[in-house]
């Protein structure tokens, strides 16, 4: 009996040991998750929803109380859940913050705002911009040197945001700036003064810098508000200068710049402002080159097994196409066609299909873009986008035919393109200059997405052109690029043509087909 009793507490011990040496290291999945879509009340336009760098960026109008914005809506990946509840309450997004979301682990996001709030100050006879620091809630004015600051005309003033108020409002009055004057500003019911100088200055009129581009060119001055403002130019060697149309300057008080247009390229030019009598230092500019981008008629080609490639074999690549990614479980679905807007040589035909067998598969939208097809990421693609560029076109032109479809594929988590179920899917042709340092990467598999922004920090500037609806013959187009800042210099430019607007999100209608010809970049307003 002993014995037994024995062998049992012995064989309860080895147990017991055993059970302690087993560790769990069966791995749990690693998918990441997502906010697919956020909503807060009063928002400027829909938020920007990053799950590459899993961020959120939210646009506020300026009666918007950034310290307490209220979230209205949201919507997170199949199976995520948020930790705690940190949508209960209003956020201050003064600075960013950060959430939890939770599918097998933690994963942290972050969520800032942008809001741009229009503040201005000028003075009668003023010299120059205004100088409004916001941090230090400090603002400073010029005037000339032989003008008084006893008696100042305030022309305008706004320091509040909408909605706010500014104690006591002094347009229109004549004020003592000998000393600092302060004004107490409320607004979202908080208060703050801010400190507003008017000083005297020598320098009557600037010639502050010149930006060349290729056939334009944007020069910038100052001089005394009230006073004839403006910008002249010539060609270098030469003696007869050219003033600036009046419809081409752009003049805010004592601030000015012109946009002097059908300059020549690769050609020196000089510049200089002027204020009443006055003129400022003459600046010397050189225009830059017409740069096109290589086979923008879509003349070559050449078919490397099932793919198809927008360049001739052997010659380096400028275009992309998603056609690796489609060849994987198809044909390729962006091609060569003798359907052209001029009736010779090739064009792109560009057509939206189901890529796949049976159920398995996925919608591809037909697209080109200046870069390359980097790999394939499951089902989904990694596109590098751009190709080196540093010109500054103005327009860009081409000729298109489209066949519409009824969209009938949409994201399934994505309540905004499920809406778009049954819509007439719309062709797009856009393009981008940018100034990163290496062509963008766009990622199009949802737990990683990276989709490129049109109001992105990194864009120097973006036009498009969009058609919803059938187009059976040729038809030219041409659009406007919009330029953020006229003196950043692009290191890449981005061009994509696509059968379905919204197909980075595997939304579009099969049978879709773009034609796409001879584009070309323009240099001249």
């Amino acid at each position: 009996m002993a014995h037994r009793i024995i062998k049992t507490i012995l064989a309860a011990t080895a147990a017991a040991a055993f059970s302690g040496c087993i560790v769990n290291d069966i791995p749990y999945p690693r998918i990441q998750a997502n906010i697919v879509t956020f909503e807060v009340e009063g928002q400027d336009r829909g938020a920007l929803v990053d799950s590459a760098s899993r961020s959120i960026t939210v646009y506020l109008p300026e009666q918007v109380d950034i310290e307490n914005v209220r979230v209205t809506d949201y919507t997170l990946s199949a199976d995520a859940s948020l930790v705690g509840d940190p949508f209960a309450a209003p956020l201050n997004l003064s600075s960013p913050i950060r959430v939890e979301v939770h599918l097998y682990a933690d994963w942290t996001w972050t969520i800032s705002a942008e809001q741009t709030i229009e503040r201005y100050f000028t003075v009668a006879g003023q010299v120059g911009p205004t100088e409004i620091d916001v941090p230090g809630r400090r603002v400073v004015a010029y005037v000339s040197k032989s003008a008084s600051l006893k008696s100042v005309l305030v022309e305008s003033i706004k320091l509040a945001p909408d909605g706010g108020t500014m104690t006591p409002d002094i347009a229109g009055q004549r004020v003592d700036f000998t000393k600092p004057y302060e004004v107490l500003v409320e607004a979202y019911g908080r208060k703050a003064v801010w400190t507003i100088f008017v000083e005297n200055t020598d320098l009557d009129v600037a010639t502050e810098r010149a930006d060349a581009w290729t056939n334009v060119a944007w020069v910038y001055g100052r001089g005394t508000a009230g006073l004839d403002n403006g910008i002249e130019y010539r060609l270098q060697g030469t003696e007869q200068w050219t003033r600036v149309d009046e419809k081409d300057m752009y003049v805010d008080g004592g601030n000015f710049y012109a946009r002097i247009l059908h300059l020549d390229a690769e050609t020196t030019y000089e510049t200089r402002a002027f204020s009443g009598q006055a003129y400022g230092e003459t600046l010397t500019f050189t225009t830059g080159t017409k740069q096109q981008m290589p086979n923008s008629s879509f003349d070559d080609w050449w078919k490397d097994g099932k793919i198809w490639c927008p360049w001739a074999e052997d010659a380096q690549p400028y275009w992309g196409t998603g056609n690796k990614g489609a060849a994987t479980l198809g044909e390729s679905n962006s091609v060569p066609t003798e359907d052209t807007s001029t009736g010779t040589g090739w064009a792109a035909m560009l057509q939206t299909k189901f890529i796949g067998i049976g159920a398995i598969g996925k919608p591809a939208a037909g697209n080109i873009f200046v870069g390359s097809y980097v790999r394939t990421d499951g089902t989904n693609g990694v596109l590098s986008f751009g190709r080196e560029f540093h010109m500054r076109p103005t327009r860009m032109r081409g000729y298109l035919k489209y066949k519409t479809a009824p969209i009938n594929y949409a994201e399934r988590d994505n309540p905004t393109m499920q809406a778009m179920i049954g819509q007439p899917d719309t062709c797009t042709v856009w393009i981008a200059l940018i100034d990163t340092d290496e062509p963008f990467e766009i990622r199009t598999n949802p737990k990683n997405r990276q989709l490129f922004d049109p109001q992105g920090d990194y864009v120097v500037a973006y036009g498009a052109v969009q058609y919803g609806e059938d187009i059976p013959e040729y038809i030219p187009f041409e659009f406007e690029l919009d330029y953020r800042s006229t003196s950043r210099v692009p290191n890449y430019i981005l061009v994509t043509a696509s059968a379905s607007k919204y197909g980075d999100y595997f939304t579009c209608g099969a049978g879709a087909v773009l034609y796409i010809d001879d584009l070309e970049l323009l240099y001249d307003y």
